[in-house]
């Protein structure tokens, strides 16, 4: 995961912070696949593990305008039990991201004249973000104790809706290394860690449904105790 920190700034690499995660799901009516990569063996949070790609709102990321917005639907699960600031950034978290992990594009040809600095590479593809394809599926706070914290909302998109050829991984970053198209009855052969595997679990039940879903499961651990419940007040436990 990527982390962002105002220049100059102080950071406590500990704290909770907001984060998104990208699930590109291809061929979900035949065989399903998802877009995965592996973690560095030196990197502090979850070392050497398969993931999705994903990382750390940026400060910046709210002031970003959108060429399409995420789906009311998912807007409003996304609000729920959050303030509007990390409700509003983290759509276009997703979509940073997935291209600087990935080199994968969500968005809509335009000019884009003047973007932040950590949307210049993007804004020179010819596109601005769109979040429309995009699809909030799950939410999980990584237990206290460990090294980074992050507060993920996972957010599912369909391989059709990218602006790019979902084979080539020419412009990715190195943060992640074997971006590959994993089958999902293949995937749990992977070293993956434990929550990627209940996220591909709800993907797995969700391929053949195009639609948003209703309700999104939560998976929240505090210092006091850990819950799985589904943003709308529903108690699975």
């Amino acid at each position: 995961m990527t982390e962002h920190a105002a220049a100059g700034a102080p950071q406590d690499k500990s704290a909770l912070r907001d984060a998104a995660t990208v699930i590109v799901l291809r061929d979900r009516a035949t065989r399903p696949h998802v877009l995965m990569g592996q973690r560095g063996a030196k990197a502090v949070f979850m070392p050497s593990k398969f993931v999705f790609p994903g990382g750390a709102r940026d400060p910046g990321d709210a002031r970003v305008p959108l060429a399409g917005e995420l789906p009311a639907i998912c807007r409003d699960r996304l609000q729920e039990d959050s303030a509007p600031e990390p409700a509003r950034a983290l759509p276009l978290t997703a979509i940073r991201e997935l291209f600087e992990e990935t080199g994968q594009i969500l968005g809509t040809p335009a000019d884009w004249p003047d973007p932040p600095a950590d949307w210049r590479a993007f804004a020179a593809t010819g596109h601005r973000p769109s979040a429309e394809a995009l699809q909030f599926v799950f939410r999980a706070i990584t237990p206290p104790g460990r090294p980074r914290r992050f507060d993920a909302r996972f957010f599912l998109a369909d391989a059709e809706a990218l602006a790019s050829d979902p084979d080539d991984f020419s412009a990715a970053s190195d943060e992640l290394s074997h971006l590959r198209w994993v089958a999902l009855d293949e995937v749990r052969a992977l070293d993956m860690p434990f929550i990627t595997e209940v996220v591909l679990a709800e993907i797995a039940a969700r391929a053949a449904d195009p639609a948003p879903p209703v309700s999104v499961p939560f998976f929240r651990n505090d210092d006091e105790e850990s819950l799985f419940l589904r943003l709308r007040g529903e108690r699975l436990i």
